[in-house]
């Protein structure tokens, strides 16, 4: 572990490759686990502001399960998550002709019908952020359904922190991110 600002950071984001393999794996992190996405108190807020807008890309049981719990909602722990529907996929998933998927949010982004491009939980995956009073820890999870993507990233040489940089600087900023790349170097 290593310390940039107030977080504290796993070197496996350095030590660990990984980059994503959609076409291996078929997006399972969005549809297999027993939680939805983990959400910030202002990503509820985004969710509520852009929901007209991603509506038109759900499919009809997303549409039902984020009217009938709303468009996140909070555990009995008091955690943030986007729903599930019947307890599995992300109400926000949607699927491509080979099945493979992927995030309505993003999909709206992508489209230019939004400016927000999906929860920051997602797109820092593999990495987990959890935040306590005085710091936030930045751990890799290491999930077997991401094996594949831990081979490719392994072949091609991409260490996770690479693989996250666009959404590591949307959460914790350049500077910290250009931090982050020293002791890369020096780690070496």
């Amino acid at each position: 572990m290593f310390q940039i600002g107030k977080t504290i950071v796993s070197e496996e984001i350095i030590e660990k490759d990984f980059l994503c393999n959609l076409s291996a794996c078929k997006g399972a992190c969005c549809i297999d686990g027993e939680a939805g996405a983990p959400l910030s108190k202002e990503e509820t807020k985004i969710l509520q502001d852009i929901y007209p807008k991603v509506k038109p890309f759900l499919r009809k049981e997303s549409i039902k399960a984020i009217e009938e719990q709303g468009v996140f909602i909070t555990t009995e722990f008091g955690d943030l998550e986007t729903p599930l529907i019947d307890g599995a996929d992300c109400a926000y998933v949607i699927f491509d002709k080979k099945g493979t998927a992927l995030c309505a949010i993003e999909e709206a982004y992508n489209q230019g019908e939004v400016t927000w491009k999906k929860p920051v939980s997602c797109h820092l995956y593999p990495i987990r952020v959890q935040e306590y009073s005085e710091f936030s820890a930045v751990n890799y999870e290491k999930w077997s359904i991401c094996d594949d993507a831990c081979t490719l990233g392994k072949e091609l040489q991409v260490p996770v922190y690479k693989f996250v940089k666009e959404a590591l600087i949307r959460k914790f900023g350049e500077d910290w991110y250009a931090e982050l790349e020293k002791v890369a170097i020096t780690y070496k």
